[in-house]
C-alpha cells in the first residue's frame, strides 16, 4: 500500500501569467503558497487484475480505456499500469473553491503510482508530467502554477519562461514574518462551488486583448518576491492583493458576481486592506489581509464561515508505503 499527502495551495499574485498563450510570449510569474489542507491518495494491490477507484463515485472496471475519471485513466496509462489496482482518495476541502485540487489530485495521484511501480520522481518531474496531463493530453484551459505549488509545497516565486520551463525561487521568512503571515491573513468560504473550466477558457481566448493586464499582474509577481524577500511581511503585501484582484477581474467576465463583490466589499470597509477570491473566480475561497485588531469586524461582517490554516513547507510527499 503507497499513501500521498499532496498540499492544497493559495495563489497569491500572477495567476493567469502561468498560461502558455501568456508566457510563451513575455514569460509568466506567480507568488503562491501552500496550506495544511491535503488530498490524500491511496494505491494498493487488487487480488484480481481489475482496476477500483474510489473518489465522489466508485469505479470497478476491467481495463484502463473503460475508466471515466480521465486524469486517474490519463496516469495509469503513463506509468504503464494496466490492472491490478485499486486507488482512492480524500479531501480535505470540496474541489471548485479555488484552491488548485485538480491539480493538487493530479500530483499526489502520479506521485503514488509512480511510487507504486517503484519509481522515486522528483518534484521537478511531479509537476512536468502533472501539467503534461492536465494541458497536453487532456486539454485543460489552465496554466502550471498548481501543478508546481503541489508538487514543491513552501511558499514560492515561479517564473514561467518563454521556451516552458519553470524556474523557482523559494520565499523563506524569518520566524516573525511567518508568524505575521499566518496572522494576518484570513480565509472565508463563500458556500459556492464552481467548474472553473468556463472562465478560463474565456479567459485563455482573451490573452491577445489583455497582454497589459497581464504583464501588469507578472511584474507585481516579480515585485511581490522583492519586498518580501528584503522587507518581509507587511501591509504592502495587503494593498498588492487589492491592486491585483482589481487587475485580475478584467481577463473575464463573471470572474467576481455581486454577491462576491459585496462580500469584498463589507470586508474593506470593515477594515481589511485588500484581498481577493481564490482560483478562476466565480466562488470558492475569499482571501483577506487584516490587523488583528479589525478581524473578527470582518468576520461580523461577511457571516461566512472562517477557515483556520496554517502554511506548510512541504510539497506532495509519500507517508505510508508498505
Amino acid at each position: 500500500m503507497i499513501i500521498t499527502k499532496t498540499p492544497l495551495r493559495v495563489s497569491f499574485t500572477g495567476g493567469g501569467t502561468d498560461m502558455a498563450g501568456y508566457y510563451s510570449l513575455n514569460g509568466g510569474a506567480v507568488v503562491s503558497a501552500c496550506i495544511n489542507k491535503y488530498i490524500y491518495i491511496t494505491v494498493n494491490p487488487k487480488f484480481d487484475n481489475k482496476i477500483r477507484i474510489s473518489y465522489s463515485k466508485t469505479e470497478i472496471v476491467d481495463t484502463v480505456d473503460e475508466l471515466n475519471h480521465e486524469i486517474a485513466k490519463a496516469t495509469l496509462r503513463m506509468a504503464g499500469i494496466t490492472g491490478g489496482i485499486e486507488i482512492t482518495s480524500i479531501a480535505d476541502i470540496p474541489a471548485g473553491t479555488g484552491l488548485g485540487s485538480s491539480s493538487t489530485f493530479t500530483v499526489g495521484i502520479l506521485n503514488a503510482v509512480y511510487t507504486y511501480a517503484g519509481h522515486l520522481l522528483s518534484p521537478a518531474e511531479l509537476a512536468e508530467k502533472a501539467c503534461q496531463i492536465e494541458i497536453d493530453i487532456l486539454g485543460h484551459p489552465i496554466g502550471k502554477q498548481d501543478q508546481y505549488a503541489a508538487a514543491f509545497g513552501g511558499l514560492n516565486h515561479f517564473a514561467f519562461n518563454p521556451d516552458g520551463t519553470v524556474t523557482r525561487r523559494q520565499i523563506r521568512l524569518d520566524d516573525t514574518n511567518a508568524r505575521r503571515m499566518s496572522r494576518k491573513l484570513m480565509f472565508f468560504y463563500t458556500g459556492i462551488t464552481r467548474d472553473a473550466n468556463g472562465i478560463l477558457s474565456e479567459q485563455k481566448s482573451n490573452i491577445a486583448a489583455k497582454i497589459p493586464t497581464l504583464d501588469f499582474m507578472r511584474m507585481q509577481a516579480d515585485s511581490m518576491y522583492d519586498i518580501l524577500t528584503t522587507y518581509g511581511f507587511t501591509d504592502d503585501f495587503g494593498r498588492m492583493l487589492h491592486e491585483g484582484w482589481q487587475k485580475k477581474q478584467e481577463l473575464a467576465a463573471h470572474i467576481a458576481d455581486p454577491q462576491i463583490s459585496e462580500y469584498y466589499d463589507k470586508a474593506l470597509e470593515a477594515g481589511a486592506i485588500g484581498g481577493k477570491l481564490l482560483g478562476a473566480g466565480g466562488g470558492g475561497f475569499l482571501l483577506f489581509y487584516c490587523d488583528e485588531w479589525f478581524q473578527q469586524g470582518v468576520e461580523d461582517a461577511l457571516g461566512l464561515r472562517r477557515m483556520d490554516f496554517r502554511f506548510t513547507k512541504n510539497g506532495s510527499k509519500v507517508i505510508f508505503s508498505s
